[in-house]
């Protein structure tokens, strides 16, 4: 038997896993990063959100690395999670919805 008939299922689902929370995760914890940055960048507005979003594909980049380095899948989309909150919930406390 070759090697790609002998991968498990609990394998292959894992693997489909990571690449989910890479596509899905990375993206969303790259677009609460982007706001952030936003908010955070020490500049006019609109320079501001054209920084973020250059910086927003290495954020991207970083996570989808992240994802694959991750010991397993559930780690990976732990940190996406955890990432894309923190950075989400920032965001919220520096815009008016969070001083209110």
């Amino acid at each position: 038997m070759s090697k790609l008939t002998t991968l498990t299922a609990a394998y292959r689902w894992s693997v489909a896993s990571r690449v989910a929370a890479a596509a899905l995760g990375g993206y969303a914890l790259a677009s609460a990063a982007t706001v952030l940055l936003a908010l955070l960048w020490p500049a006019p507005k609109a320079q501001g959100v054209l920084w973020a979003t250059m910086l927003s594909f290495a954020v991207y980049t970083a996570a989808v690395i992240g994802v694959f380095c991750a010991r397993s899948a559930t780690r990976a989309w732990g940190w996406m999670v955890l990432g894309t909150a923190v950075c989400a919930g920032l965001a919220w406390l520096l815009m008016a919805g969070g001083g209110a």
